[in-house]
C-alpha cells in the first residue's frame, strides 16, 4: 500500500480502500467517549473493529481483547487505532512494534488528535510502520 506522499502526506481514499480491520486501542463503552461514538461510526460504515481495553468486556456486542497479544492470531488488523492519552503513546507504539514483528503484519498506527508523539512516530518509521499523527479517523473517512 503506498498512501504516503511527500512529507507525511497520504490520500485517503486510497488507504480506505484497502483497511478492512481496525483494532481500536482504548476503546470504551461509555456512549460520552469518542472512543466510543467513532468505533460506532467505523462499524455503520462496515469495517471490522476489534477493541481493546482491558476494562472492558464487550463493547457494541464485539468481544474486547485487554491487549493487542490477545486478539486472535487468525486475525489480519489494517490499522491499529490509538485512542489513549498521549503519555502512553509511546509504549503503546512500542507494543504494536513487537506484535507486528511476531505476528508478521505491517498494520498501519494511526493516533486520533492530540494523541502523537515525535518519538512514537519515529520508532514506528523505524521499524516500516506506517504512521498517521494527530488525524481524525472518522473526519477522514468521511472526506472520501
Amino acid at each position: 500500500m503506498s498512501i504516503l506522499f511527500g512529507l507525511g502526506q497520504y490520500n485517503p481514499k486510497e488507504l480506505f480502500d484497502d483497511v478492512e480491520t481496525i483494532a481500536v486501542i482504548g476503546c470504551s463503552s461509555n456512549p460520552y467517549r469518542t472512543s466510543n461514538h467513532i468505533t460506532k461510526y467505523l462499524i455503520d460504515q462496515g469495517f471490522q473493529i476489534i477493541p481493546v481495553n482491558p476494562n472492558e468486556t464487550e463493547i457494541f456486542g464485539l468481544k474486547c481483547y485487554p491487549s493487542i497479544d490477545d486478539i486472535p492470531e487468525n486475525i489480519t488488523v489494517d490499522i491499529m487505532n490509538i485512542f489513549r492519552n498521549k503519555k502512553y503513546t509511546d509504549e503503546t507504539v512500542i507494543e504494536i512494534i513487537e506484535w507486528a514483528d511476531r505476528r508478521g503484519q505491517k498494520p498501519i498506527i494511526w493516533t486520533q488528535l492530540d494523541v502523537s508523539t515525535d518519538s512514537a512516530k519515529q520508532k514506528a518509521e523505524e521499524n516500516g510502520l506506517t504512521y498517521i499523527k494527530n488525524r481524525c479517523i472518522m473526519v477522514d473517512h468521511r472526506s472520501v
